[in-house]
C-alpha cells in the first residue's frame, strides 16, 4: 500500500518566539520550526513576541485617523516632493511589475537628516532623509517611530534565532545593523477594488532586505506562492505577524533559505484593507557576506534574474526598487538614475 502525503495549505506555519526563553527541548523544537519554515516555505506566522495589544492600538489608531485626513492633508506629504521617497504614495501611483498597485500609503523610515550624496559616492545615499508628518497627528510620529524601535528589537532577536537554527553563527550579521540600520515602515490603506476591475493591490514581488514583519486586519487578500506554483490565501491570526524572508537572506545562503513571492489581492467592492509591513534592513553601506553554516552544501543556488540584479551594497538593492516603485519621485529628482527605455 502506497502512502501519499498531502501538503495543507490553509495556512502557514506558525512560529511561537517566547519558546526561546524556554529550556533546552524547547528552544530545540523552536529551532527545528524555524528551519524548516525560513527553508521549504520563506514565510511563517510568528506568535509570542511579545509586542502588546496596546503598542498595537496605538499604532493602528493613528494609521487609521491618518487615512481619515481630508485628502489634502494628506496630498500635502505627498512622496512626490521629497527626494528621499518619504511620504504620501496616492493611490495607483506605486508600480510593481510595471503595473499599478491600488492603494495608497505612508512610507516612513529611521528620522534622520538628508544626506545628499557627494561627486563619487554612492547614490543611494539620497534614501537616507527626513519623514514627512501630518501637522494635526502629532501622535502619529510617536506611534510609527515606536513601532520601528520595537519591531526593530522583534527582527534583531528573530534573525539571530533563525541563524541559529541553520547552524549559524547568531550575531554574523550584527555588524551591518547597528545604530546605522536602514529601517522601513509602510502604513497602507487598499480602498477595494480599482475603478476599471482590476485586483492588484500589489502585485507577485519579493522583498530585498533580510526579514519583513507584517501586521494585517482581518479583512485578508495576502497571498504566498507555495511549492505548487500557485498563490494561497493566508488566514489572519490575531496578534500575529507574517514574516518573511527577503532576497539578502536567499543570496547570503546560496538558495538555502527562501525569498517568496508574495501579492495582495485588492479586497472585493469597497471593502477596506489596512496592513503595516515593517521591513528590516541593515545599513545603506552594507555589504552582505556569505553565511557560513553547516547546510551549505545542499544549497541548490539562486535563481538569476538579469532584469533584477542584486547587489553586494544593500542600498543598491534598495533605490533600485525604489526607482522602479515610485516612478514620478524618481522622473522628478532622480532622472540621471534612470535607464533610458
Amino acid at each position: 500500500m502506497t502512502t501519499h502525503t498531502v501538503t495543507s495549505y490553509d495556512q502557514l506555519p506558525i512560529i511561537d518566539l517566547s519558546a526561546a526563553d524556554g529550556d533546552p527541548r524547547a528552544r530545540a523544537l523552536l529551532h527545528a520550526q524555524l528551519h524548516s519554515a525560513a527553508h521549504d516555505v520563506g514565510f511563517f506566522q510568528l506568535v509570542g513576541h511579545g509586542v502588546t495589544r496596546a503598542e498595537t492600538d496605538a499604532l493602528l489608531t493613528a494609521m487609521r485617523a491618518f487615512f481619515a485626513l481630508p485628502e489634502a492633508d494628506r496630498l500635502a506629504l505627498d512622496n512626490v516632493g521629497s527626494p528621499h521617497f518619504r511620504g504620501y504614495t496616492r493611490t495607483g501611483d506605486e508600480r510593481t511589475g510595471g503595473a499599478r498597485d491600488w492603494r495608497d500609503q505612508l512610507d516612513i523610515g529611521a528620522e534622520r537628516p538628508a544626506r545628499v550624496p557627494g561627486p563619487g559616492e554612492p547614490p543611494y545615499w539620497w534614501l537616507q532623509g527626513p519623514n514627512q508628518w501630518p501637522a494635526a497627528l502629532p501622535e502619529l510620529r510617536t506611534a510609527a517611530l515606536a513601532w520601528i524601535d520595537r519591531l526593530s528589537g522583534v527582527a534583531h532577536r528573530l534573525l539571530r534565532e533563525l541563524l541559529t537554527a541553520i547552524g549559524a553563527p547568531a550575531d554574523f550579521y550584527d555588524p551591518v545593523f547597528g545604530d546605522r540600520a536602514h529601517p522601513h515602515l509602510k502604513l497602507v490603506r487598499y480602498p477595494g477594488s480599482a475603478d476599471d476591475g482590476t485586483d492588484q493591490g500589489v502585485g507577485a514581488h519579493k522583498d530585498y532586505g533580510f526579514l519583513t514583519l507584517l501586521l494585517q486586519d482581518t479583512v485578508g487578500g495576502l497571498q504566498v506562492q507555495r511549492e505548487d506554483g500557485r498563490f494561497h490565501d493566508v488566514p489572519p491570526i490575531e496578534g500575529a505577524f507574517v514574516v518573511n524572508l527577503g532576497e539578502l537572506l536567499e543570496v547570503a545562503t546560496n538558495g538555502y533559505l527562501l525569498a517568496t513571492n508574495h501579492r495582495v489581492v485588492s479586497p472585493p467592492g469597497a471593502t477596506e484593507r489596512f496592513s503595516v509591513p515593517f521591513f528590516y534592513n541593515p545599513r545603506l553601506d552594507a555589504r552582505v557576506e556569505p553565511l557560513p553554516f553547516p547546510h551549505a552544501s545542499q544549497a541548490p543556488g539562486i535563481t538569476t534574474d538579469p532584469t533584477n540584479p542584486l547587489y553586494a551594497e544593500y542600498g543598491y538593492n534598495e533605490l533600485k526598487g525604489k526607482l522602479r516603485a515610485h516612478p514620478l519621485v524618481a522622473q522628478r529628482h532622480h532622472g540621471n538614475l534612470l535607464t533610458p527605455a
